[in-house]
């Protein structure tokens, strides 16, 4: 499985972004698809995830009500829509894909993108 992320970008506090992560090769195999940030100096966090088929999703919480985690089937996309964005988003974030369940914990994502910088100024 390839993962190609982007969308990142530099916007001012309260603007939006959208990621994209599109999926190729043998995306029969993902169970479900994250995205995870890491912002400089800290460690890699979890952001949201959407199951690969289905509508279940998971939030963390400092994004739950702002960033919204969907899926286009056809064209095995994953989005990141995030609205309301805060400096604390600014982080380089990663499209990750899981074939063994809906976790939030990156060990079990076998499959990640390149990773697209978003910046929040304040």
């Amino acid at each position: 499985v390839q993962l190609q992320a982007s969308g990142g970008g530099l916007v001012q506090a309260g603007g939006s972004l959208r990621l994209s992560c599109a999926a190729s090769g043998r995306a029969f195999s993902i169970y479900a698809m994250a995205w995870f940030r890491q912002a400089p100096g800290k460690e890699r966090e979890f952001v949201a995830l959407i199951m690969w088929s289905g509508s279940s999703a998971n939030y963390a919480d400092s994004v739950r009500g702002r960033f919204t985690i969907s899926r286009d089937d056809a064209k095995k996309t994953v989005y990141l829509q995030m609205n309301s964005l805060e400096p604390e988003d600014t982080a380089i974030y990663y499209c990750a894909a899981s074939p063994r369940g809906p976790t939030t914990n990156q060990v079990f994502y076998d499959y990640w993108g390149q990773g697209t910088q978003v910046t929040v100024s304040s």
